[in-house]
């Protein structure tokens, strides 16, 4: 079942996420639905707090990029209850969007690695290192579950230049293709 994607304004976004169990409700349901939420979106990666639910976890498929970037064939993964141990490497800059901000595209700067540690969709317990734009798909899903959002990683004149885009997501100004939901107070 594909869900509308939650978009900015939705305290949600801004919200820390809190970890889950492998006795939450339909969980294996919930997994299913994100992809397909992602899939239908034309999205890369999502995060629960994008679809109204404040809990640690977040799929991604970067394989659409793999044309660029090969070390992103395959790299469909799900994460429960992630924490980042370290990011490492050389800054690099990386046009990013974000679901919940359509037609909102600016360049970012992240560590080019990730460790982290996660649970897989059977609970199995990993920690692995990631680099290059799977590292980035990985921050930016991660910084969901947070409250933290890609124009956080923005300068403040940046923001400010961006503030008439964001008020009229925020405000419901906004068409996409995909299912999205906007906050009413």
């Amino acid at each position: 079942m594909i869900k509308p994607i939650i978009a900015y304004g939705n305290p949600v976004l801004r919200k820390v996420a809190g970890d889950i169990d492998k006795d939450y409700p339909n969980l294996t349901e919930l997994i299913e639905t994100m992809f397909e939420t992602m899939y239908a979106s034309d999205g890369v990666g999502l995060a629960a707090p994008q679809i109204g639910l404040s809990i640690r976890l977040f799929v991604l498929d970067a394989n659409p990029f793999v044309e660029d970037y090969p070390e992103a064939k395959g790299f469909k993964k799900v994460f429960i209850n992630p924490h980042i141990v370290e990011e490492s490497g050389d800054e690099w800059i990386f046009n990013e969007g974000c679901l919940s901000f359509p037609g909102i595209h600016e360049d970012v700067s992240r560590k080019s690695n990730v460790k982290i540690t996660y649970l897989d969709e059977n609970f199995v317990e990993h920690t692995d290192t990631f680099s290059g734009v799977c590292a980035r798909v990985v921050q930016h899903e991660y910084d969901h579950l947070d409250g933290k959002c890609f124009i956080d990683h923005l300068n403040p004149l940046k923001r400010r230049l961006l503030s008439g885009k964001l008020n009229n997501i925020a405000k419901g100004k906004v068409h996409t293709k995909y299912k999205i939901k906007f906050f009413k107070p």
